[in-house]
């Protein structure tokens, strides 16, 4: 079913191809979908319709003298073709004509690459080729005519090609007359309320009974022609579900169905009608709607509260598989408000906290507290450095809950969190729910591991929690795992989350922080995957839909945000392109030679694991020989181009009196690091997975008392979580190839307390796969988020051919 757009004939007309045309300007009608039409140098916004559907409107536009060119050149250029039409076949008038029209097209009437003379004879054959009863196609109109007394008389009268083809046989064309009216023969068998158009000289309107108004509305299709109906006429009816009501069981919010006619909620009056009908058409509030049986509302199951809340912040849900409206009501609409509220109440300072907090930490604390006395969960997804302790430490001054606060986070953070805690709030008693001969303490901050969390679940869930809060949540990603499974054991009153990177690999891994956080707001992982995962990867409005869904339970701030940006020093990060060895050289050309045989004749996880092998074997060879060779002594210097560029960098950071981090993913590299500035006589740390609780905090303490200042680190074991602004230099020794990752170990120094400029130097051996993946990472920073999220198992994927291409050395 057509609806007539008015004003379209004041608009210009640009053929885009066969089929369709688009009408754009100033005259364009408000209240209309529209696309984007590319013309020369610009693009526009455009109606566009199908030919049949736009003949009329450039009939229309032919007669008026304030019609845009382009519209007029196509109207006289249908005029030939419905010439051709009641014809049967053009003259060679009629082709002069077209060449005489082709000759002066206006600029911007066509956009489909061809010859002007070859787009009207193109568009001419659109009209003038199917036979007659298909020309009728678009230009029946119905109207509504009022009579004195206010009656309704519906009316079918032919409108655009008709009346220039009964134009055509008024001038006597016997021919013409005849093949509209074998035209009207055929329609007319199919819906004989047409008939009466057979008995007219000139054929022109019939009236209509409201039955066959109806059978009209519902039959269109099957009388072979397309309805033009006056919007005023015809009415959208929609449904939508209403959510608010407290049902008096079990906690659940009744889902209500309301029925809904051009944006106007129907009476239960008007509701019980349309259920009563047995009718496909029927006429409500002066106008005719159609009547889908899906439409009609049917039982509907209780919303949680969770579920209602999600359907009230995105207006709608799925139900029995269908997208609906949702409306808030009541109660749910108040917390809807509550929740998107920007700030909050004003909250300040809280007594007892030992420090100043920034203007965004102020935010954050008025956000939390919100979030957490709604008895809703939150996420905090700051970057690394920007202050989520200090924040969460005045979220529990600020409750002053007579119940503790647990704080889940990994071993090497307890003893960063104990003295936090001692430094800005000193009254808060401090516990440490680990090591031997623990206990659960009943007030304070109570800290423990993610570790210590899965081995005493029972002891843990044991009382009531006030708080519980999960420092760097990653560590949950997994909802099947024990980790998580143990933190949704814990019983608390509120949830906070704590991460910098709240999407590692997939969307998924939002889901599963917010899923424990907030329980049931994103639905079943299926679900989950289904109705936003998938569709927010390709369709803009399902990404803006999402983004207003979790917007209220999710705080993302970056290091990079204006309000931030002036609390930081300057960073500068420099990529140091380093030659391979000669020995280098020759062990990393065997090593693709030798694996690539082995990976053209494998499959499955058989082929993945030699890939893997590969690609470790690569990065090796390219930190050092002796890496990959595993050799425990004998001589470093001069056999890597990293490790001698490496002594350049650390003669010039030391003699400034500058500190510097030395990232590997590799204990053993970090091993032979160690050796080799043992043996220049340069003092230095190793932290790695390995490493004790008590001699990680001894480190990081030396460190930054200025014991030594060359600190190595494994990537996995110290990439979160420290806090070590006494460098000033961060060198990534080789690539985790996972930019967050190596964001999150760069912020132990670029971080909230770091007074100086920094500095960070990254080593990419040329020629190599470090270096192709270097280029990823620089040219296609959003690319390499999401393709190589995951580490090298992204590139186990890759084909021989690719795979080869990315390995080989290129010199």
């Amino acid at each position: 079913m057509a609806v007539v757009i008015p004003g379209l004939d004041r608009c210009a007309a640009t053929v885009e191809s066969a089929d369709r045309v688009a009408f754009h300007g100033d005259a364009l009608p408000d209240g209309v979908e529209l696309g984007e039409l590319a013309l020369p140098g610009r693009a526009v916004a455009a109606v566009r319709l199908p030919v049949a559907e736009a003949v009329p409107v450039l009939t229309r536009a032919r007669r008026s003298a304030a019609c845009h060119p382009t519209a007029a050149f196509w109207g006289a250029v249908v005029v030939v073709a419905l010439r051709q039409v009641a014809r049967g076949a053009l003259s060679q008038d009629d082709r002069d004509r077209l060449a005489e029209l082709a000759g002066r097209m206006p600029a911007d009437a066509h956009v489909t690459g061809a010859e002007p003379l070859a787009v009207v004879r193109m568009f001419v054959e659109t009209i003038a080729g199917p036979p007659p009863e298909e020309v009728l196609r678009g230009v029946l109109r119905l109207s509504l005519r009022l009579d004195p007394d206010g009656t309704c008389v519906p009316q079918v009268h032919l409108a655009g090609v008709v009346v220039d083809a009964v134009e055509v046989a008024k001038r006597g064309d016997e021919q013409a007359r005849a093949s509209l009216l074998d035209a009207l023969h055929r329609v007319a068998r199919r819906w004989p309320p047409l008939r009466g158009l057979l008995d007219q000289d000139v054929p022109d309107r019939v009236a209509l009974t409201t039955a066959e108004v109806a059978d009209l509305l519902v039959n269109a299709t099957r009388v072979g022609v397309d309805v033009h109906w006056p919007r005023h006429m015809v009415g959208t009816l929609t449904r939508r579900v209403t959510v608010g009501r407290v049902e008096a069981t079990h906690g659940l919010l009744a889902a209500d169905w309301e029925l809904v006619l051009d944006g106007t909620a129907l009476t239960k009056d008007e509701v019980d009608r349309l259920a009563n009908t047995h009718a496909q058409a029927v006429r409500l509030r002066d106008r005719w709607v159609l009547l889908d049986a899906a439409v009609i509302p049917r039982a509907i199951k209780p919303f949680t509260v969770a579920e209602a809340l999600a359907a009230s912040l995105t207006g709608s849900a799925e139900v029995d598989g269908r997208e609906v409206e949702v409306v808030a009501t009541g109660w749910l609409d108040d917390l809807r408000a509550r929740v998107e509220e920007p700030d909050g109440e004003p909250i300040g300072q809280p007594e007892g906290l030992a420090g100043v907090l920034r203007d965004y930490q102020l935010h954050g604390l008025r956000w939390l507290a919100r979030m957490t006395r709604l008895g809703l969960g939150a996420c905090l997804a700051d970057d690394m450095g920007l202050g989520k302790t200090i924040t969460l430490i005045a979220l529990h001054l600020h409750r002053a809950s007579a119940e503790p606060t647990l704080v889940v986070c990994p071993a090497s953070l307890l003893g960063n969190w104990a003295r936090e805690v001692a430094k800005f709030a000193p009254s808060i008693p401090v516990t440490r729910f680990h090591g031997q001969g623990r206990t659960v303490a009943t007030t304070g901050i109570v800290l423990t591991t993610y570790a210590v969390l899965r081995r005493d679940t029972k002891r843990l869930s044991g009382q009531r929690w006030g708080l519980v809060v999960a420092d760097e949540a990653q560590h949950a990603k997994n909802p099947d795992s024990a980790t998580a499974k143990a933190l949704r054991a814990i019983p608390c009153a509120a949830r906070v989350a704590l991460t910098g990177t709240p999407v590692e690999n997939t969307l998924t891994d939002l889901w599963a922080l917010l899923d424990w956080t907030t329980p049931g707001l994103l639905g079943t992982r299926a679900a989950f995957r289904k109705r936003w995962a998938e569709p927010v990867a390709e369709d803009s409005d399902a990404a803006a839909k999402f983004a207003r869904l979790i917007r209220p339970f999710l705080l993302r701030r970056r290091k990079s945000d204006p309000g931030i940006v002036p609390e930081l020093p300057p960073k500068t990060e420099t990529d140091h392109p380093v030659p391979l060895t000669r020995e280098q050289t020759g062990l990393y050309t065997a090593a693709v030679r030798e694996a690539m045989v082995e990976i053209r004749s494998a499959e499955g996880m058989a082929r993945r694991g030699h890939v893997l092998r590969l690609l470790t074997s690569l990065k090796q060879i390219c930190n050092h020989p002796a890496q990959f060779l595993r050799e425990r002594e004998g001589r470093l210097t001069g056999r890597s181009g990293k490790l001698g560029l490496l002594d350049e960098l650390l003669d010039t950071i030391l003699a400034e009196g500058s500190a510097v981090l030395i990232f590997t993913q590799y204990v053993s590299m970090a091993r032979l690091l160690e050796r080799h500035l043992r043996e220049r006589r340069i003092e230095c740390g190793l932290l790695h997975g390995g490493t004790p609780v008590p001699q990680r905090e001894r480190l990081v303490a030396d460190f930054s008392s200025g014991e030594f200042g060359v600190f190595l680190l494994s990537l996995k074991a110290a990439g979160t979580g420290l806090n070590l602004t006494r460098a000033d230099h961060v060198l990534h020794y080789d690539r985790w190839w996972n930019p967050a990752v190596e964001d999150q170990a760069t912020d132990r120094a670029y971080r909230i307390g770091q007074t100086r400029p920094v500095q960070v130097h990254r080593f990419i051996t040329e020629g190599t796969v470090e270096d192709r993946i270097a280029e990823l990472l620089r040219s296609k920073r959003d690319l390499a988020d999401s393709v190589l999220a995951g580490g090298d198992s992204a590139i186990t994927e890759l084909g021989d051919d690719e795979l080869a291409s990315l390995v080989e050395l290129r010199r």
